[in-house]
């Protein structure tokens, strides 16, 4: 038996293993618990395993591809279509199988640790500012129904806190304060922790030749910067920057048939979170434009003559994509071009 291709349905506990040899018969089909995985894989030729891409899937790429192994990771989507009836274990390993081999497949490069850690900063920042967001909106309201009203900004809210938190506060009840206490006491405490993940930002951000280049992108920061440089570790996945533009889903959903072209909104494909830090960037470059004075501002503030702001900010955010990928893969800082006469 000489397995060449393997699908690797993964799972918390139980995997599902189904291996073809090189004419394509099945030779292989198998159930792993989770501590007999590597000692499978030791006991395998080296051949190309495929596996969807999931949480766990770029730990355990790296894990057989140090078995020696060839390993392949496919976007979900790009797997359903070769599940034949029933959705099992056994049918996803087979549809796998089936995917990994096909020419035109396309796959999602392998992070290392340290680009999964930088990520990881990213995604906990972000819950951390969504509770923060969450805690402010509390507080407005319930304060609102005393009458308590001050101006939009998490500035104000400091002098909101330290006037509930007074034990003469007028106009709030005791019980109102024994209430919003935890949240007083939870907003405040979120603050240096979102300050602290963002230190850490700024740090790698000055260890990355790749993020230093980005921020050399007008509307580009060091948030935007290292997502991408963590996101992207191989450039050349993409064949050009439109196409990078288009796995962020920041170009025209097509709808056409029989010759006629039918475009619609942005598909918002890919990943929504370097895609909203594109469009925040392009919207402060937007609003910085009105009053200088160069080739990007010209071409943006002629946009803004009959186009509608947010439309024109995603056209800029696409552009920044592209302009992006030109930086990664050509390994130069971003040059802007000399304002026409």
């Amino acid at each position: 038996m000489q397995v060449t291709t393997i699908g690797l349905d993964l799972a918390k506990q139980v995997f599902q293993v189904h291996g073809v040899d090189a004419n394509g018969k099945a030779v292989l089909r198998k159930r792993l618990r989770r501590a007999e995985v590597l000692g499978f894989f030791e006991d395998l030729d080296p051949c190309l395993v495929g596996m969807e891409a999931c949480a766990t899937s770029h730990h355990w790429a790296r894990e057989l591809t140090g078995l020696g192994h060839t390993v392949r990771l496919i976007p979900p989507a790009y797997v359903k279509p070769y599940v034949r009836r029933q959705k099992n274990d056994a049918a996803d390993a087979e549809a796998i199988c089936e995917a990994v081999g096909r020419p035109s497949m396309r796959f999602v490069p392998v992070k290392s640790v340290e680009q999964q850690a930088v990520l990881m900063l990213h995604r906990t920042r972000t819950l951390l500012v969504r509770q923060r967001t969450m805690l402010a909106n509390a507080l407005r309201a319930h304060l609102a129904e005393f009458g308590i009203i001050v101006a939009q900004g998490l500035r104000s809210l400091g002098a909101l806190i330290e006037r509930i938190s007074a034990p003469d506060a007028d106009g709030v009840p005791r019980l109102a304060r024994a209430a919003l206490a935890p949240l007083v006491g939870q907003f405040l405490a979120l603050e240096p922790q979102i300050k602290a993940l963002e230190a850490e930002l700024v740090a790698w951000h000055k260890t990355s030749e790749e993020s230093r280049r980005l921020q050399t992108i007008p509307g580009v920061g060091v948030l935007t910067a290292t997502a991408i440089a963590a996101t992207v570790s191989d450039p050349a996945h993409f064949r050009s920057g439109r196409e990078f533009a288009a796995w962020l889903g920041l170009v025209p959903r097509q709808n056409s048939s029989g010759g006629k072209e039918r475009l619609g909104r942005v598909s918002k494909m890919g990943d929504g979170y370097i895609r909203s830090l594109l469009f925040v960037g392009a919207t402060a470059t937007i609003r910085s434009a009105r009053t200088k004075i160069s080739a990007q501002a010209a071409w943006i503030n002629s946009l803004l003559a009959r186009k509608p702001a947010k439309l024109v900010a995603v056209a800029l955010a696409n552009k920044m994509a592209r302009i992006a990928w030109a930086v990664l893969a050509r390994q130069k800082s971003y040059s802007p071009p000399a304002l026409a006469a």
